[in-house]
């Protein structure tokens, strides 16, 4: 078997034992608030029919990919003007980390105000959480940049503009990955968030609405649903990262042999 089939098979190990674990040891409970796993799965197939996909799952999606994509393009520019400019980074940490620090939850009112129930208000939520993970990644990433290869740079003749794109941003983009994979699980709960409180619309929204009408199976499925839907922009983000860090892990890979 390839390296790749092996680490495939190893990542998956884990998941399948645990609902595995989760599917014998639910078995036999009589709780209405834990039901078995197998109950579980088979209302999941009765909740998620094809107008329940339309009305609550592609909404969120939309508005997770529209918010995520937003919150990439912010970070990684932000990130890197910050990280080129001391003393811009110096006069705007104080607002940067006021707002970093600010919980979501608590901006929903002020969304509410300003854009209204909707996907409007979702999607600004969304882009504001999964902002800040990039862009304080971006700006270190920047920062970190390696001296000797800019001056290499340099003394053959590039232009900023160019030792820009060449030196200072691929060398970012591994610590700017990592807080893309950090704030795709921000933008995800905050979709959550954002369907339960403002929204009649959404994953969000069923599970909550499953919770005060005290269908515990709907719920679960919810929560299921959340779960999958999380896990595979997760996958989605790795895939990307795998592709635009090819170099680094080729690099990495032949240092090591030389050492």
């Amino acid at each position: 078997m390839s390296s790749v089939g092996t680490r495939v098979l190893a990542s998956l190990a884990v998941p399948v034992v645990l609902v595995a674990l989760w599917w014998v040891v639910s078995s036999g409970s009589a709780s209405p608030y834990f039901p078995p796993l197998p109950d579980i799965v088979e209302g999941f197939a009765e909740t998620w029919t094809a107008d329940r996909l339309r009305g609550d799952l592609v909404p969120s999606l939309v508005a997770l990919a529209v918010g995520f994509v937003i919150a990439v393009l912010v970070g990684m520019l932000g990130g890197i003007v910050l990280g080129l400019s001391p003393r811009l980074r110096r006069d705007v940490r104080p607002l940067t980390e006021f707002l970093r620090a600010t919980p979501v939850v608590a901006l929903v009112p002020l969304g509410l105000v300003l854009l209204g129930p909707g996907t409007t208000m979702e999607i600004a939520l969304i882009a504001f959480a999964g902002t800040w993970p990039i862009l304080i990644a971006a700006v270190d990433g920047v920062r970190a940049a390696d001296q000797v290869a800019l001056d290499t740079a340099r003394v053959y003749g590039l232009s900023p503009a160019r030792r820009l794109v060449q030196v200072v941003v691929p060398g970012a983009m591994p610590q700017i990955m990592a807080g893309v994979r950090i704030a795709v699980a921000a933008s995800v709960g905050t979709m959550v968030v954002a369907n339960m409180l403002a929204s009649g619309a959404g994953l969000g929204y069923v599970v909550i609405r499953a919770q005060q009408s005290f269908n515990i199976l709907d719920t679960w499925s919810g929560l299921l649903m959340i779960g999958l839907v999380g896990c595979s922009v997760t996958g989605l983000v790795v895939t990307v990262e795998r592709m635009v860090l090819g170099w680094h892990r080729r690099w990495r890979a032949l240092d090591q042999r030389s050492a």
